[in-house]
Order: structure tokens, then C-alpha cells, then sequence
């Protein structure tokens, strides 16, 4: 099915933090939908991509070797592993 997705909307649908919804699927993948406030503890997927796309705000993520900030309209694609 085709359907079309208001990503305003969604998020207007969540209200608390740390509690991500799914907001719409892609072969057999899930983009999931979260407000975050504070500090994001890092961790990692073995076995799946991962991207961050920031809607509102900023994010920044810290690896080991170096920090990157996402702003609005921004987006990071992590590999797996």
C-alpha cells in the first residue's frame, strides 16, 4: 500500500522522551520516530544500519575519535557493525 507520511504530524503524536514509535516501514525495515532530551548513551547494531535524521533541535553524536553535529534537516547513516 501506498500512503503518505506527515512527519509533523507523527510527532505531534508523541509525548514523552526515549520512546521511539514507528512511523512508517520499508522492506522489512522500521523508521522509527523519538524526541530526545539530555544525553543519548551510544551504542551500536551488529546486524543493522542505522540513521539519524534530525527534524528539530540539534544532535550531537560522539565516537571515539570525534564528535559530529546534526542540525535541522541533517542526517547521518551509520553501517552496521
Amino acid at each position: 500500500m501506498i500512503s503518505k507520511v506527515n512527519i509533523e504530524e507523527k510527532f505531534s503524536q508523541i509525548n514523552d522522551y526515549w520512546n521511539p514509535r514507528i512511523g512508517g516501514e520499508l522492506n522489512d525495515s522500521y523508521m522509527k520516530m523519538v524526541k530526545m532530551k539530555g544525553e543519548f548513551i551510544w551504542h551500536h547494531h551488529d546486524d543493522e544500519d542505522e540513521m539519524f535524521f534530525v527534524w528539530k533541535g540539534n544532535l550531537v553524536i560522539r565516537f571515539r575519535d570525534r564528535e559530529i553535529t546534526l542540525h535541522e534537516g541533517e542526517f547521518l547513516v551509520i553501517p552496521k557493525g
